[in-house]
C-alpha cells in the first residue's frame, strides 16, 4: 500500500467514525435491553445505566489534558484497544453469577474510554484534513456514525435475539455479541495503526502545563456563565428533551415486557428491527427535513413546530400501552412517526447549541453545551425506573390490568409542558439559521 493511498481519508474516516459511534450505543442502548433480558429490575437498570452518561457530561473537564500527552492519533488508537479489552471483559463476566456489578464497572470504564476517543478522533480529523476537505467529508463522517447507530441499535440486537432463540441461553447470547465487538475493536485499532497518517501538527503541545490548562479552563468556564440569557439557555438545554430523557430507558423494556406486565411482548430481534432500522430511518428523515426547514425559515420561526413535533408523538406510546396491539406493522408505524417527530424536533435543539456557543471560545462553549445536553438526559433517565414503579401502584385511568407503563407514558406527556415552557422563554435571533440571498445568516 503506497503512502498516497494510505493518506486518503476514505481509508480511515469510515472506520474511525463507526468506532466512535459503536461504544456510545453499546453503553447507552445495548445495556438497557441486555440487563432487562437478564432479569434486572427496571428501577435498578435505569438508575445504574443512567450513571453511564457521566463521562460524556464531564468530558469538557478533561478534554484539554489530551493535548498534553502523545498525539491525537495515539489517543484514538489506544482508546480503541482499551474499548476492545472492555468488550472482552463484558463477554467474560456476563455468564457469571455476579455479572451486574462487574459489567457495570467495565461499562463505566468503556464510557470513559469512548468519551476520550471522541475527543481524540474529532481533533485528529481537524488536524489531518485541510479546511476544504473537512467540509467535504463532514457528511461522510456523519453517515458512518449513523451506520454505527444502525449496527448498535439494530444489527447487534437482532443478532442477540437470533442467538437467544438458537442457543436458548440469554447470558451466552449477549456474551457472544460483546466478544464479536471486542474482536472488531482490536482489529480496527490494528488497522488504524497502518492506515491513519501522522499529521505534522499532531504533537503534544509544548509549553503547556496542567496549571495553564486549568487557568484557561476556568476563564472559559466563567465567560460561558457570563453569556447573555445563560439562565434561559441552560433551562432549554436541560428541559427541551425531558420527555425523551424519561422514555429512553423504558421504551425497550416496554417493547419486550410480557402482556400481563403491560408490555408488547416483542422478541429481542423484533426490537432490534424496529429500533435499529425503522426508528433510525425515521430519525434521519426527520433530521434532514428539519435542517432544510430551518435553512428556509430560520431557527426562531421553526422552534415551535419542532417542539410540538418532538412532544406530541409521545402520545403514540400512551396508545400502545393502553391498546397493546399485537400487529407488528402498527407498532412499527407508531414508532416510525414518533422517531420522525423526534428527529425533526431535535434539529432545533442542536442548532440552538451552535447559536448559543457563538462568540469568544466558541469550541469550548459548545463542549459545555453538549455536557449540559448529556446531563439533561442522565438525571431523568436515572429516575425513570423509580417513576415507573410508582406509576404501577396507582390506577389513574380506571382501566383493568397493569397500569405501570400506561401511567408512566401519560406522565411523560405531562412533562412535554416543560419543553413548551422553555421554548416560550428562550431568546433566539430571528435571522439565525435562515438563508438569505444564498448565504446562511448567523
Amino acid at each position: 500500500m503506497n503512502s498516497e493511498v494510505r493518506k486518503s481519508p476514505w481509508w480511515w474516516i469510515p472506520t474511525l467514525y463507526i468506532a466512535e459511534g459503536l461504544p456510545y450505543f453499546a453503553v447507552n442502548t445495548l445495556t438497557v435491553l441486555m440487563y432487562v433480558r437478564l432479569g434486572i429490575g427496571l428501577k435498578e437498570m435505569a438508575f445504574y445505566t443512567g450513571w453511564l452518561y457521566l463521562p460524556w457530561v464531564i468530558k469538557p473537564f478533561w478534554s484539554p489534558f489530551v493535548d498534553l500527552f502523545r498525539t491525537k492519533r495515539w489517543w484514538a488508537i489506544a482508546m480503541q484497544l482499551l474499548i476492545g479489552i472492555c468488550m472482552a471483559c463484558v463477554a467474560f463476566f456476563l455468564p457469571t453469577g455476579f455479572f451486574f456489578s462487574t459489567t457495570l464497572a467495565v461499562f463505566w470504564l468503556m464510557a470513559f474510554f469512548s468519551a476520550t476517543h471522541d475527543i481524540a478522533a474529532d481533533g485528529y480529523y481537524m488536524l489531518e484534513l485541510p479546511p476544504h476537505d473537512q467540509a467535504a467529508f463532514v457528511g461522510v463522517r456523519s453517515t458512518f456514525y449513523r451506520i454505527a447507530s444502525v449496527i448498535g441499535q439494530g444489527g447487534l440486537v437482532i443478532l442477540a435475539g437470533w442467538l437467544e432463540t438458537t442457543t436458548g441461553n440469554i447470558p451466552l447470547s449477549w456474551a457472544l455479541v460483546f466478544a464479536l465487538l471486542s474482536i472488531f475493536f482490536i482489529a480496527v485499532a490494528l488497522y488504524h495503526m497502518r492506515v491513519m497518517p501522522s499529521p505534522p501538527d499532531d504533537v503534544a503541545q509544548k509549553g503547556v502545563t496542567p496549571k495553564t490548562i486549568l487557568g484557561d479552563f476556568c476563564r472559559t468556564f466563567v465567560t460561558f456563565f457570563k453569556k447573555r440569557y445563560v439562565g434561559t439557555a441552560l433551562a432549554f438545554m436541560l428541559l427541551y428533551r425531558l420527555p425523551e430523557a424519561l422514555c429512553i430507558k423504558l421504551v425497550q423494556p416496554f417493547l419486550v415486557a410480557p402482556r400481563d406486565a403491560g408490555g408488547l411482548a416483542l422478541t429481542t430481534s423484533q426490537v432490534g428491527f424496529v429500533n435499529g432500522t425503522v426508528g433510525v430511518i425515521a430519525l434521519l428523515l426527520g433530521g434532514i427535513i428539519g435542517g432544510l426547514a430551518i435553512s428556509r425559515g430560520g431557527l426562531r420561526r421553526w422552534l415551535w413546530p419542532m417542539a410540538l413535533s418532538l412532544t406530541l408523538p409521545c402520545v403514540f406510546y400512551c396508545l400502545l400501552a393502553m391498546l397493546q396491539p399485537d400487529n407488528f406493522f402498527w407498532i412499527s408505524s407508531a414508532i416510525f412517526v414518533e422517531q420522525f417527530g423526534y428527529g425533526f424536533g431535535f434539529s432545533a435543539y442542536m442548532l440552538y447549541l451552535i447559536y448559543f456557543s457563538r462568540g469568544e471560545s466558541q469550541t469550548s462553549h459548545y463542549a459545555f453545551c453538549t455536557a449540559f445536553m448529556a446531563l439533561g438526559m442522565m438525571i431523568p433517565g436515572m429516575a425513570a425506573g423509580w417513576l415507573h414503579e410508582i406509576c404501577g401502584e396507582y390506577n389513574l385511568l380506571g382501566a383493568d390490568g397493569p397500569q405501570g407503563y400506561v401511567n408512566f407514558f401519560w406522565i411523560v406527556m405531562a412533562t412535554c409542558a416543560a419543553t413548551l415552557l422553555v421554548c416560550l422563554k428562550v431568546h433566539i435571533d430571528p435571522a439565525f439559521g435562515r438563508k438569505e440571498k444564498g448565504k446562511s445568516q448567523e
